[in-house]
């Protein structure tokens, strides 16, 4: 069964679903708790990028990523894409209908929070 998260968005809500990994597992884990919320920074015009505040388990791999990837960056940091780029990251998930993905992003720094999906 796939499991999904609520990603909101400047009052946008978009629906993620999520990959089978340790650091999701371990992502899952803490929005049980509480839903997770990130000040996440522009970066290089095709993602926003943010602080988790702990580190996660990696399992990196080279990847070339797309607009609506959300992956994890040297196991403490997540990172949005609205555009592409290749680097070694921890997938995380993707989400689901990028209709007005960009532009809730917008431009500029973004408070993003994840949430379990009930």
């Amino acid at each position: 069964m796939d499991r999904k998260m609520t990603v909101e968005v400047g009052g946008s809500q978009f629906t993620a679903t999520l990959e089978d990994n340790e650091a999701v597992d371990a992502l899952v884990q803490m929005m049980e708790e509480n839903p997770v919320t990130i000040q996440m920074s522009d970066y290089a015009g095709f993602e926003k990028v943010g602080s988790l505040g702990a580190s996660l388990p990696t399992s990196n791999s080279q990847t070339t990523t797309q607009a609506g990837d959300i992956v994890l960056y040297q196991g403490n940091q997540i990172v949005i894409f609205y555009g592409s780029n290749s680097w070694s990251y921890t997938r995380l998930g993707r989400i689901d209908d990028l209709t007005g993905w960009e532009s809730a992003l917008g431009n500029g720094d973004v408070t993003v929070t994840f949430s379990l999906e009930e």
